[in-house]
């Protein structure tokens, strides 16, 4: 079910505001957006616009807890002790790790990974990251008895460990002190550490409430900055770049410090792609074509590279080392391993995809609230991320389970909570649940618990093991649980629901709508990237392949490729539907929901399919509201009663030259809001000359300016060369590398040659291109000069459903 968010009315202010950051934009696609999101008021919009306007909570916020934990670090910086950093293997716990192993690295010596000891820990840093395929998240025994032989006597986690209760005590019992840095549900009672630095524990009102596992451990930096400010060597700016990976990628609640946070980090992000202090992390973007500077790069670029090692290899320790190593040849090296292990996870994701969609396809949906699904062969480290699929395609929650895993107890994606393990041999079943809808699937799975061996989570996700032979009791219950609950919801439904944000037509697909939707950004859970519904449109030209790898080898991961189009344009615009077929693109006519975005690895922007439906009863010319107010003279003179209107009180608009492109008509569309303005197409079909004789005249205007030393105008200069403004910058382009130079001043162009070498093959090319582009130019003059009036009126009427009424808020 699609849910169109409703249209509210914009105060006067907003547009205006929206203006001053970026006058070119129209404005009122962003204010409806942000009035729908809660900003509401100037102050609201200033501090959500410009980050230097937002004032940062401090760390000692947190209150006691912050205090205890610098106290025992300085503690343990005067008696040289050794510190062990306990991260996690996901890109959250990842870049948590590299902020503290950096910024606790201004205080303490850095000895390296602990399975590298060394003969003196003392005063020394070390950082230990659980294998996801054999340890799993948080603290466990055998880590925590290898720290003690190296003689650890503090160890600090990060985006975990606040439910391991057992493992704490057991390393209080071996001398060893704990601070908990994490953002993951807590405990009913205090664990025995030294201290929890837990946003749980804060108001769900505070700004620092959802604050991810990397930025929370920078908030510990952060206070030992303030407590020891005299002997960090690095600002502690140059880590917020590694807090905006981890934000944005764990899909935390960007709102308040968070989005602060990330905003700071996105612009450190950005020049690692110029002059990288972070040589990893500039190849990492490199190899996934971005540039940094928007967080689309960090969710569907670096953020999934990094969750691949651990997903492919268990072992993640080594993505530290690439966040933060200063050698740019092992940075190198380390960048391929990560985009080799992204490859294999795509295809990996891809054919447990495929499987779990046939064993759907046998599945009564009618029936199942819950999915559950089961085999053998599925690697566990893909099942949260086709769980998370096929939830959202399906409406329901989904449980994806590996059978075969023998003895292994631990559960894949979070900590233990509240569950026996028992040591024996049985045939354990160890898997990933999503959940979509609002509905709690932890709350569901917890249900559960005495089917378990292990679980752990939030409402959102979990991850779990179980007995084999308890799956069919399991997926039973939690079904029944599950329905129960929604017969208890007036009109609960297991429908999927997409929330769209604006209703655009394709023509308004580009660069302004992007600058425009682009002031939203960071988006994430919160403030969401805007969903856009394109309704009676088609496809063109859908093509799909399979991905390549960094050596050129296909994996089994497919995007297909195609061109958008409805009765609005003249040419489709792009756009790709990832993991999808061409055969799946329907032929007719249908309404899409997409994202839009902008191509940095081919310069343009594009459209990123969410979903498809087909239009029903379509008729073949479609009927829309009439707009009266639009005069049709193309082609021919004034009559008497169009020449009676240029005598009303309110001069009519009146449009002389044709226009090449929608964006222009929009323009002219924008001002009827006037109910007393009507608009005269005046203008007329011109005699064609040929695409060679425009670029003669062209040349030849060059050479008499060059010789002459005189000058033109621009309108003279289009009149004679019957070409628009998008053209004649085309020709400037050539003519400059052709030898000339040209300059304007007085609202007059000055051309002269500088440079009498000979055309090139290469500018020869250059003159092919400019001939196509007028050739295309002609081609939008013939349309805009034949198109029926019904259509003209239809984007016109398209067009001023988002126009506020109020003629104050227009300029011009």
């Amino acid at each position: 079910m699609w849910q169109i968010q409703p249209t509210v009315e914009i105060p006067d202010w907003m547009v205006p505001a929206l203006r001053h950051h970026i006058p070119e934009i129209d404005g009122r696609f962003a204010a409806q957006l942000l009035m729908s999101r809660g900003i509401q008021t100037p102050e609201q919009l200033a501090v959500f616009l410009d980050v230097n306007k937002y004032k940062p909570s401090s760390p000692f916020e947190f209150g006691s807890e912050i205090k205890w934990a610098v106290n025992r670090l300085v503690i343990a910086r005067n008696c040289d002790e050794a510190i062990a950093i306990w991260g996690d293997f996901d890109a959250d716990g990842i870049t948590a790790t590299a902020v503290l192993w950096e910024g606790l690295g201004q205080f303490f010596n850095q000895a390296g990974r602990l399975a590298e000891p060394t003969d003196d820990a003392s005063a020394c840093l070390s950082y230990y990251i659980p294998n996801r395929l054999t340890e799993s998240h948080g603290l466990n025994i055998a880590g925590i008895e290898g720290l003690a032989q190296q003689g650890v006597k503090v160890i600090v986690t990060c985006d975990t460990g606040s439910t391991n209760i057992t493992e704490i005590e057991y390393a209080k019992q071996l001398g060893i002190d704990v601070i908990i840095t994490d953002h993951h549900t807590l405990p009913p009672e205090r664990p025995p550490v030294v201290a929890i630095i837990n946003p749980r524990n804060l108001s769900p009102q505070h700004p620092m409430y959802h604050l991810s596992g990397v930025a929370v451990a920078y908030k510990l930096v952060e206070a030992l900055y303030k407590t020891l400010p005299d002997i960090p060597e690095q600002p502690l700016e140059n880590l917020l770049d590694l807090v905006a990976i981890g934000l944005i990628a764990d899909l935390v609640q960007l709102t308040g410090d968070c989005r602060y946070l990330a905003q700071c980090g996105i612009e450190q992000l950005k020049k690692q792609q110029q002059n990288p202090t972070r040589p990893g992390v500039g190849k990492l973007l490199s190899l996934c074509k971005r540039t940094g500077d928007r967080p689309t790069d960090i969710s569907f670029g670096l953020g999934p590279r990094i969750n691949a090692v651990s997903r492919i290899h268990g072992d993640a320790r080594f993505c530290v080392e690439l966040l933060t190593s200063r050698d740019e040849k092992r940075c190198h090296q380390l960048a391929l391993e990560t985009e080799l292990a992204n490859t294999r996870r795509k295809s990996l994701q891809r054919e447990v995809s495929r499987d779990v969609m046939k064993k759907l396809s046998q599945l009564d949906l009618s029936t199942t609230c819950v999915i559950v699904l089961s085999d053998p062969q599925w690697p566990t480290g893909v099942l949260g991320l086709v769980a998370g699929q096929v939830a959202q395609e399906y409406g329901r929650p989904t449980i994806l389970l590996s059978t075969d895993i023998g003895v292994n107890l631990s559960t894949e994606d979070f900590p233990t909570e509240g569950l026996k393990i028992e040591e024996n041999y049985q045939l354990l079943a160890r898997g990933s649940a999503r959940s979509v809808n609002q509905i709690d699937l932890y709350e569901l799975v917890k249900g559960q618990a005495h089917l378990l061996n292990r679980f752990g989570g939030h409402p959102f996700a979990a991850g779990l093991s179980l007995p084999v032979e308890n799956i069919p009791m399991f997926t039973e219950a939690i079904n029944r649980q599950l329905r129960e609950q929604i017969e208890q919801i007036p009109g609960g439904g297991l429908e999927p629901i997409l929330q769209v944000d604006l209703v655009c037509t394709v023509a308004e697909l580009g660069r302004d709508l992007f600058q425009e939707l682009k002031l939203l950004e960071p988006c994430g859970m919160g403030n969401p990237v805007p969903h856009i519904l394109i309704q009676n449109c088609w496809f063109s030209n859908p093509w799909n392949q399979n991905e390549k790898d960094i050596k050129g080898q296909k994996v089994s991961y497919i995007k297909t490729t195609f061109e958008l189009w409805d009765e609005s344009v003249t040419e489709g615009f792009p756009g790709v539907w990832w993991g999808h077929y061409k055969d799946e693109v329907p032929e007719n006519r249908c309404d899409v929901v997409v994202e839009l975005d902008f191509n940095t690895f081919k310069k343009r922007y594009e459209v990123r399919l969410l979903e498809v439906r087909p239009v029903e009863n379509t008729p073949s010319n479609p009927i829309f509201p009439q707009i009266d107010c639009i005069i049709d003279q193309r082609n021919s003179h004034l009559n008497h009663s169009e020449k009676d209107i240029l005598n009303e009180d309110i001069k009519p608009l009146m449009i002389k030259d044709c226009p090449t492109s929608w964006e222009e008509l929009r323009i002219w569309f924008r001002r009827l809001v006037d109910p007393q303005h009507r608009l005269i197409l005046a203008y007329q079909l011109q005699p064609e000359i040929s695409s060679r004789e425009i670029w003669t005249r062209l040349i030849g205007i060059a050479k008499y300016l060059s010789r002459t030393e005189k000058s033109v105008s621009r309108k003279k200069l289009q009149q004679t060369l019957t070409i628009g403004d998008s053209a004649l910058r085309f020709g400037f382009d050539i003519l400059k590398q052709l030898g000339f130079q040209i300059e304007h001043r007085d609202r007059e162009f000055y051309m002269r040659k500088i440079d009498n070498q000979e055309t090139t093959e290469a500018e020869n090319a250059l003159v092919e291109k400019f001939l196509a582009a007028i050739q295309e130019e002609q081609f939008r003059r013939k349309y805009f000069c034949e198109v029926p009036l019904s259509t003209l009126q239809a984007i016109a009427h398209q067009t001023l459903t988002h126009v506020s009424s109020s003629a104050s808020e227009l300029e011009f």
